[in-house]
């Protein structure tokens, strides 16, 4: 069955004393009728792609179109030089948000989280998480299912794809996905991991789906680190003890309602929004002239 909502998971957690966690590793297992075992050698092996996909990232590449590649590196060389105006662990999350999504755009191995144009916000918070705080491979597994409960509802009470209901659907799912799950590795009790997810998912309500010549490039990377560090922005407030004046059901529920609101033009089509400038449509002029 399904984990239909945020109400749906307290109320498995309340009746079957699990942590949140545990109510979604066992909704996996019943889904896929999977042992334990095997539903966390699953998630082990996403945790384990992850990895590969940040260790072998060189930025040397570059996407079919030449529009993006390089980027990723160049944000790790300013971090590690020590420019960057905001802390170590930020400076990191940034740079592999660019790293993670320029790895898609070059058809490079991701995982999709919850999908492939915002792979790079989930595992931008978390991998450079471990370099600055002692997390077994237990805890990094236990967070990845707090943030695959909060995919799930997402995706069954509105949309993760931005045909259906924006970049919000996308970057934002991610964003509140990665802000679940970091809240809960800094010790997060079950109502500011929610909140966490809230807070994350109202600052992208409304953010439009509009990649330049249908490509998932341009804005699409760049806002995957716009996505990872409001994630750890509404992290922190929620684990501060800020709460979210809207529930986070409701939160869900809003997006949807946008989602559908929005115009088609605005929806992964390509026909309005940064799609449309001058400088997008040279872009296209110049793809056309080279086929």
């Amino acid at each position: 069955m399904a984990l239909a909502s945020m109400s749906e998971i307290f109320e498995r957690m309340a009746r079957n004393g699990q942590e949140f966690w545990e109510v979604v590793l066992a909704d996996d297992m019943d889904e896929r009728q999977v042992s334990r075992e095997a539903s966390m050698a699953k998630m082990l092996t996403t945790w384990q792609a992850m990895q590969d996909a940040a260790d072998s990232y060189t930025g040397r590449k570059r996407s079919v179109s030449g529009l993006v590649g390089g980027d990723g590196m160049k944000m790790r060389q300013y971090t590690f030089r020590g420019c960057a105006m905001t802390g170590g662990y930020v400076s990191e999350v940034i740079a592999e948000a660019l790293s993670m999504a320029e790895s898609n755009a070059c058809m490079r191995r991701i995982v999709a989280a919850p999908t492939a144009g915002a792979c790079g916000v989930l595992p931008a918070v978390l991998l450079p998480l471990c370099k600055y705080e002692e997390l077994t491979q237990h805890q990094l597994l236990e967070a990845l299912y707090v943030a695959a409960g909060i995919g799930s509802v997402i995706a069954y009470k509105a949309s993760i794809a931005g045909a259906s209901g924006g970049c919000q659907a996308e970057i934002g799912s991610a964003s509140a996905m990665a802000a679940a799950g970091l809240a809960y590795l800094q010790g997060g009790d079950d109502e500011q991991i929610v909140n966490a997810m809230a807070f994350a998912l109202k600052n992208m309500l409304g953010l439009t789906c509009d990649p330049v010549c249908g490509l998932v490039e341009v804005p699409c990377i760049k806002r995957n680190s716009a996505g990872a560090v409001n994630a750890v922005t509404s992290a922190q407030m929620a684990l501060a003890g800020i709460c979210s004046a809207i529930a986070p059901d409701e939160v869900i529920d809003t997006m949807r309602r946008i989602g559908n609101a929005l115009p088609a033009c605005l929806k992964e089509t390509s026909e309005g929004g940064l799609a449309t400038t001058p400088s997008a449509q040279k872009v296209r002029e110049k793809m056309d002239g080279e086929q």
